[in-house]
């Protein structure tokens, strides 16, 4: 049986909870790593895709990423109202419904997908019920004021802890499975739960 491929969020928030400053700086992020890689490595040879917001795309390509991605062997998806004129290789455009577009990925064969942010597009798949888990590190740092990890409005949204593993510089990983934010909604954290047991 084929496994379904899980969306998960993975990225450094601030400990006041931002992922960027509000000009989309990470300059807060520049510190030694005296903890090595923080499980980057592990977890990028279990993806085959990101999904990107335009934002952090354009963010990312005004940082030395050539064309915003993450080599040949990953297929990067950018969710914008504004696609560029000519098209970027190893890059598509994505202006679709988000529900439609996950189930279309999530049938595909491939590996995990890793929903690269911003606050924004996460937004849009919590709200879908798109997001099956949440990998967060937890940097030791306020920076006051900034671009929150999911764009605010009302929520109620549970969580299950997976697991919680402290670095010895002081960043926290947290990882987090989303359960099912409606009985009868879509029960994929039933099934996953299930299947573990």
């Amino acid at each position: 049986m084929k496994r379904e491929r899980k969306i998960i969020v993975y990225i450094a928030t601030s400990a006041d909870g931002y992922i960027a400053r509000a000009d989309g700086s990470v300059d807060w992020l520049n510190r030694p790593r005296t903890a090595g890689d923080y499980g980057m490595a592990a977890f990028f040879r279990s993806i085959d895709t990101i999904v990107w917001g335009r934002k952090t795309y354009d963010q990312t390509v005004g940082i030395g990423h050539k064309g915003g991605g993450y080599g040949p062997k990953v297929k990067n998806y950018v969710f914008t109202h504004r696609p560029p004129e000519s098209p970027t290789p190893g890059v598509e455009f994505v202006n679709e419904p988000v529900g439609a577009f996950a189930k279309r990925l999530r049938a595909e064969a491939g590996k995990d997908i890793w929903m690269m942010g911003g606050g924004g597009v996460i937004a849009s798949f919590l709200d879908e019920d798109e997001i099956d888990e949440f990998s967060i590190h937890v940097i030791p740092t306020f920076i006051g004021e900034g671009i929150p990890l999911i764009q605010p409005r009302r929520r109620l949204i549970p969580l299950e802890l997976l697991s919680a593993h402290p670095f010895s510089d002081g960043v926290v990983h947290l990882h987090y499975r989303v359960l099912p934010q409606t009985p009868g909604k879509k029960t994929r954290g039933k099934i996953a739960r299930k299947k573990r047991s």
